[in-house]
């Protein structure tokens, strides 16, 4: 069974995040700069929620808010779902699909350690059926 340890091991480990006081204008600028759709909020080590482009468009956007003078707590979303490393890919993507998640965090002892998405997934999906057909191939024609 393939899992998300394996997505997590091919690609940066890199997780973006913020603290809930930052601005929603400086949780954007952070965004364009690391070409992400999606922050974490991260306070004391301990995740608090999750700021994604959803969320600027109708929290900010739709309300009228202001981005430079509104505090990325007040429009996260808190307690977001979490997966850990050893949770299977069919599972996130069934999480993901039937919940309208873009973005789940992989949480392990109650810290962060990486951040799947769903091109993450359809990325990993391909490749795997791609390894698949290979394989087949290889064995119809020896």
């Amino acid at each position: 069974m393939k899992t998300v340890k394996h997505i997590l091991n091919n690609k940066p480990a890199a997780v973006y995040s913020v603290s809930q006081d930052v601005s929603v204008l400086e949780a954007l600028k952070i965004m364009m700069e690391k070409n992400i759709s999606a922050l974490l909020v991260i306070e004391n080590g301990r995740l608090q929620g999750i700021f994604t482009e959803r969320d600027y468009a109708r929290k900010i956007i739709l309300q009228g808010k202001s981005s430079k003078d509104t505090p990325i707590r007040d429009v996260m979303t808190r307690e977001p779902h979490t997966i850990t490393q050893h949770e299977a890919i069919e599972r996130c993507m069934q999480l993901m699909t039937h919940n309208h998640y873009r973005h789940l965090p992989v949480v392990e002892d109650n810290m962060v350690i990486g951040m799947l998405s769903i091109g993450d997934l359809v990325k990993y999906i391909i490749e795997d059926q791609r390894q698949t057909i290979n394989q087949l191939e290889s064995y119809i024609n020896s």
